[in-house]
């Protein structure tokens, strides 16, 4: 009796942590993202030239912020939009290092940036899966 209710305990906590990683990591992974549009400051632009480059960078990020907002109801957008935002980046390093010649640093930016967007995406069809 006491094994079946531990169990019991341990599925719980575990359907919670399979559901909340997920949507704190895309928050956090959005937050990530953000950071790298402030490389906009200080570059001598005016402020209407700021706030359209800060616009520009970001729109990432709001896009994948629609996504996660979508996927808190439905796991399997947030999984399937993650994955392929990760394959989206790879094919935009992929192209850059076509036309500029390869750096390491390419590499370094594809493993960051699409490995945790794969990571965060599988754990969303984990989650759906368990649903179902």
């Amino acid at each position: 009796m006491k094994s079946a209710r531990n169990n019991k305990q341990s599925s719980r906590k575990g359907s919670r942590f399979v559901y909340w990683t997920p949507r704190i990591l895309s928050i956090v992974f959005l937050c990530f993202l953000a950071l790298f549009s402030l490389d906009v400051f200080g570059n001598g632009l005016s402020v209407e030239q700021t706030i359209l480059a800060l616009l520009m960078h970001n729109i990432p990020v709001f896009i994948l912020g629609i996504l996660v907002w979508i996927s808190w109801k439905y796991d399997v957008v947030g999984g399937v939009a993650f994955i392929l935002f990760g394959v989206w980046y790879i094919v935009q390093i992929a192209i850059t290092a076509m036309a500029n010649g390869f750096e390491w640093y390419l590499l370094s930016w594809a493993v960051q940036i699409s490995g945790i967007a794969f990571f965060i995406g599988i754990l969303y069809l984990i989650n759906w899966k368990k649903k179902k």
